[in-house]
């Protein structure tokens, strides 16, 4: 392969994961979400509503989720233990600084 085309391979690839849709799930008794990714925003609403209909459903049953990002990369949960679950699209700028997106939360003020 030449070097030329793995540039250019590389340059796409980054470009893919600066434009990814996260879907993050908080588990029960975990402290970090499950995350994986999507290319479209159709793709990403499609899972968030196949786990938002588990979690109606009121049956324990098992989501099996995979990446488009990291295609290696896949999870099963169990749909009574999510809490819940949220769609972001992160670019470049979100996903190495700052805060990523999230639940409104209340902090104390020390006044």
């Amino acid at each position: 392969m030449s070097l030329f085309r793995r540039a250019l391979e590389c340059s796409y690839l980054v470009l893919i994961a600066k434009n990814m849709i996260f879907i993050d799930l908080t588990l029960k008794s975990t402290a970090f979400p499950v995350s994986v990714q999507r290319k479209t925003s159709e793709e990403a609403e499609a899972v968030y509503t196949q786990i938002v209909e588990a979690m109606r459903s009121g049956q324990p049953e098992i989501i099996e989720l995979t990446c488009d990002r990291q295609t290696e990369k896949k999870a099963a949960v169990r749909s009574s233990e999510i809490l819940s679950v949220q769609i972001a699209q992160k670019d470049g700028s979100a996903v190495g600084g700052g805060r990523p997106p999230g639940f409104f939360a209340l902090s104390e003020s020390t006044q």
